[in-house]
């Protein structure tokens, strides 16, 4: 069976897609129209309907079964309705030669009367319509067809308010695009600007533009350098060298990260970090001694792979020390982080005046650490710069502080005595 179609049909039906109406879920709004249409009229049933290539959808119904939510094109009365944008009125269907073979005629349920205004867009599509019916002739009066045709007019503000909240939404998706890519752009740039800075100093110089200085009365540095790694670099070629060093380092960064320490820098061979500068932490110089125990288990693993290709194994020497710093950054287009005071050249000074494979610490953070760790005193050293400083080589946790052989690894009770210490430690 055929059915008419109007001349603008595929503009019509590119209309009725671009509202996304077509099996969405039922809506009070139309619903309350489609039973305010059937009172109005009279009638036992009323419905509101959009006409797809193919077949009638109902988006409204009011007397009819509730699942019934569509019919194919070809037996809808409808299909008559949007070929014009003129009220149908057909008070006898039996009389009328457009409708009186249509199944819904002939068969069950026999309808009667139809009486249909299409629902017309300001371009002239006819999307659908809203409809009356009844199972017995009927007579409408002009005041009922004039409601009818006002309450399609109400349809279609309703129609009208979903375009434009489609277009708005599309606006959002589009704004919500937009902004998810700036985000991300944002979100690349921030993770630029941290790993060069602390994050605190890189919020701060965020929202200010600059940093002010900071004044830590108490921090802990730490200083690593390889031995004899000027004579390595010599024997080694430029790309490996480097990829040697980003081995080491990204793992010795890692360790910093676990221990709350804040890497400062390298330079050449040497890495050094701090814990304490930003924040009041008076965990710092464990934190720092469990970060340089870490490192040496790091490099102890790290020898051994090189040991099986038969490379040489590298020795780290690491010094600590705890004292009063300044923090700061430097730097307008490459931004720097760095710390000042005399704790630096003291930290450095651990360093150079330690051995390879060993941790060597300076008096302040013996007396700081010394409950935890196993300390090995070396006296008063004479320094280069003619100053003599207690030095301790830091060997390991205590035993019944740790639950590794090596005594790197802190166990529950190291935690109940660092706990108590640090209650009753103020600076």
């Amino acid at each position: 069976m055929s059915f008419p179609v109007p001349a603008n049909e595929a503009e019509r039906l590119a209309a009725v897609r671009s509202l996304d109406i077509l099996d969405t879920a039922p809506d009070i709004a139309y619903d309350e129209i489609g039973e305010l249409a059937a009172q109005i009229c009279g009638c036992p049933i009323a419905y509101v309907s959009f006409m797809d290539d193919d077949r009638l959808w109902l988006k409204a119904k009011y007397g009819l079964p509730p699942d019934f939510r569509q019919c194919p094109r070809e037996i809808a009365f409808c299909a008559t309705t949007v070929c014009g944008t003129e009220l149908v009125n057909a008070p006898d269907l039996r009389q009328d030669s457009r409708f009186s073979q249509l199944p819904f005629v002939t068969d069950d349920p026999h309808f009667k009367f139809y009486c249909g205004m299409p629902l017309v867009t300001n371009e002239g599509y006819a999307l659908g319509t809203l409809c009356v019916m009844d199972f017995d002739p009927h007579h409408l009066t002009f005041e009922q067809t004039e409601s009818l045709r006002r309450l399609s007019r109400q349809v279609m503000t309703l129609l009208e308010l979903r375009r434009k909240l489609l277009e708005l939404d599309q606006a959002i998706t589009q704004l919500d695009h937009t902004r998810a890519d700036i985000v991300a752009e944002k979100a690349r740039t921030d993770e630029l600007l941290l790993n060069i800075l602390p994050a605190s100093i890189a919020d701060e110089l965020k929202r200010n533009g600059k940093v002010q200085p900071k004044y830590a009365p108490s921090a802990t540095i730490l200083f690593a350098d390889f031995k004899g790694f000027t004579l390595l670099a010599e024997r080694t070629e430029p790309v490996t060298l480097v990829g040697l060093l980003d081995q080491y380092f990204t793992a010795f960064d890692e360790i910093a990260v676990r221990h709350g320490l804040e890497k400062l820098k390298t330079i050449g061979d040497a890495y050094m970090a701090v814990a304490g500068a930003l924040t009041a932490n008076r965990r710092h110089p464990i934190d720092t001694c469990l970060a340089a125990l870490e490192i040496q288990a790091a490099m102890d693993r790290m020898n051994a792979l090189r040991e099986k290709i038969r490379l040489p194994a590298l020795e780290l020497r690491i010094g600590i020390h705890t004292g009063p710093i300044i923090a700061g950054v430097v730097g307008k287009r490459k931004f720097t982080f760095d710390i000042w005071g005399d704790a630096v050249n003291t930290a450095a000074i651990m360093e150079a005046n330690g051995a390879p494979g060993r941790i060597n610490v300076s008096e302040t953070v013996a007396g700081r650490v010394g409950a935890l760790f196993e300390l090995e005193p070396r006296g008063p050293i004479q320094t280069k710069h003619h100053r003599s400083l207690e030095m301790f080589f830091l060997n390991r946790l205590k035993s019944d502080l740790s639950r590794d052989a090596e005594g790197r690894l802190p166990n529950e009770k190291f935690t109940a005595e660092c706990n108590r210490l640090l209650t009753g430690f103020s600076g």
